[in-house]
């Protein structure tokens, strides 16, 4: 394990005390989990303490049916959960999507005057309206970040001085980023000729799993 590594862990923890629930050293990267109530202080303890300057990403994480796939087996099972399958609203009507701790919010920095990087995580726990402050003030690219993580997952940045929806359309409901929303959407856009616009209508894509298709040729000159 590199010592750069360690260090940092140490200093984060002077700096941070007991604003970190969790760090963890792996793959050559130092994450910590910190108190979501705490968010604004542990980002200006970051930048300013240790040096983390520049933010590289931040982004939300919705965490409803965590490691549940329907892709890791042998075969292609319809089962399990996956935004693809048949029976899409019944797999959804399964989840819980009022668990605790549901929502995240993950942040990356890079100290370009130590050159070493940190992740930062914070799970929110109200997942009815899920909020966490904004670090717009802190680091100025948070700004367009925030908004996505609104627009897509439905997180709130309370002090954010912009907080509108940047991807999506106008008037769109729902956040497509969420794990209980349809993969196909719920409604679809064409050009009506006749009205000279745009129109929205029910979504006619249908939903499937495509299997790939392997084709195995027998060897030539064998038996069996």
């Amino acid at each position: 394990m590199k010592q750069s590594l360690l260090d940092l862990q140490t200093q984060s923890r002077e700096a941070l005390g007991d604003a970190i629930e969790k760090d963890v050293i792996a793959l050559d990267e130092y994450t910590i989990e910190v108190d979501a109530t705490r968010w604004h202080e542990v980002a200006l303890a970051l930048r300013d303490t240790l040096g983390f300057e520049q933010l590289i990403d931040l982004c939300g994480v919705d965490y409803v049916a965590w490691k549940r796939t329907n892709w890791e087996t042998l075969e292609a099972p319809n089962e399990g959960f996956s935004r693809g399958v048949f029976d899409f609203e019944e797999v959804v009507s399964e989840l819980p999507l009022d668990m605790p701790r549901r929502f995240a919010v993950v942040m990356h920095l890079l100290s370009v005057q130590h050159n070493r990087r940190i992740r930062v995580r914070a799970f929110i726990e109200d997942t009815q309206q899920p909020e966490i402050d904004s670090v717009v003030d802190v680091w100025s690219a948070a700004n367009w970040f925030e908004r996505e993580a609104f627009d897509l997952f439905g997180i709130i940045f309370r002090g954010h001085p912009d907080l509108r929806r940047i991807l999506t359309d106008y008037g769109f409901i729902g956040h497509p980023l969420r794990k209980d929303f349809p993969l196909t959407g719920h409604v679809e856009m064409r050009y009506d000729p006749e009205k000279a616009r745009c129109v929205y209508e029910p979504v006619s894509i249908e939903n499937r799993v495509n299997v790939p298709r392997v084709i195995r040729h027998e060897p030539v000159g064998e038996e069996g």
